[in-house]
């Protein structure tokens, strides 16, 4: 193989290793780690470069074994719910403004109206908030749904709107409507349900 070929396929697996290293997210992190790491493996056995090929290989080894951990370990979700003044609820939300704001660049907290607030937790481990406020007699509408990005494989977002669906529908909620905001939230919405409506709301009906 033709010595710039091989340069062009170290300077690629050492792009997608550095690429992993800027993931806040554990799982993202460990996929591109991944890719990264069987690229160097393979670098380093067409360049006949052993110890580069061994230490890459048992790096795949890790990262797939950590994937398999995420991905069937049981996840005890959980509800808090607070109150609109709670101090801890009003840290959070300035703590993570700033990534907030990417995904509701319109989010602006008023206590006073949030019907429902709660933090999603994970294994006793705050994953999340979610607020919502009535709409109309039977509609909820989401004023925030954020993950922190250690969480970010939608598993909340399938436990809020799935597991607490008998929930909604007994305090007499028929559908949530929410905004898109971003093309990350909306990919999200779209993932756990949602559909456009004319007005460019997302609605996921209950019943």
């Amino acid at each position: 193989m033709e010595s710039n070929v091989l340069l062009w396929i170290g300077y690629a697996a050492s792009g997608v290793i550095a690429l992993s290293m800027t993931m806040n997210s554990i799982v993202k992190f460990r996929w591109i780690n991944l890719v990264g790491a069987s690229t160097f493996a393979t670098y380093g056995f067409l360049i006949s470069a052993f110890p580069v090929m061994a230490l890459n290989g048992f790096i795949v080894a890790v990262d797939i074994y950590y994937l398999i951990r995420i991905y069937t370990k049981t996840h005890l979700f959980d509800t808090l719910e607070v109150r609109g003044d709670n101090k801890y609820l009003l840290k959070f939300l300035d703590y993570h403004k700033d990534e907030i704001k990417k995904f509701f660049p319109d989010f602006v907290y008023k206590p006073e109206m949030n019907t429902i607030s709660f933090f999603v937790l994970r294994n006793m481990a705050v994953a999340g908030i979610f607020l919502v406020h009535r709409e109309d007699e039977n509609i909820l509408k989401v004023g925030l749904d954020y993950v922190v990005p250690e969480y970010r494989d939608y598993k909340n977002g399938k436990y809020v709107y799935h597991r607490l669906k008998s929930i909604f529908i007994k305090e007499n909620y028929q559908k949530v409507i929410a905004k898109g905001g971003t093309s990350k939230h909306i990919k999200y919405l779209k993932k756990l349900g949602f559909k456009e409506n004319n007005e460019g709301l997302f609605v996921k009906e209950l019943l």
